[in-house]
């Protein structure tokens, strides 16, 4: 299994350097839960279809990420404590390009 290095600070704070697998097709969403880095229930309610933003993250490094899908926009275009660096988790799957990525979990609204 092939693994890349991602750092993730959860909404208190804390910086967590974790491992996420490459050939799982998880997305960032999936990987925040499945490490248990937000209370269960605050994050990818949805389920990860980008229909409630639960699982907004703001992407800290210089990582090109794929364009943001139309349904993406419209979720952050209804959402709080939107910034610049807003994406959602659900809709950042990862790959090896993703080495070294640093992420914030928004703020729960």
């Amino acid at each position: 299994m092939s693994d890349v290095k991602l750092k993730i600070t959860d909404r208190d704070g804390n910086i967590h350097n974790i491992k996420a697998p490459v050939d799982m097709s998880m997305n960032l969403m999936e990987i925040i839960r499945s490490y248990e880095l937000a209370p269960e229930g605050t994050i990818g309610v949805c389920g990860g279809m980008a229909m409630c933003a639960s699982c907004q993250c703001y992407i800290t490094s210089n990582h090109k990420l794929p364009l943001m899908e139309d349904e993406e926009e419209a979720m952050l275009s209804e959402a709080l404590n939107v910034t610049e660096k807003s994406r959602l988790g659900c809709q950042i799957i990862i790959t090896k390009d993703l080495e070294g990525l640093e992420c914030e979990i928004a703020p729960e609204e």
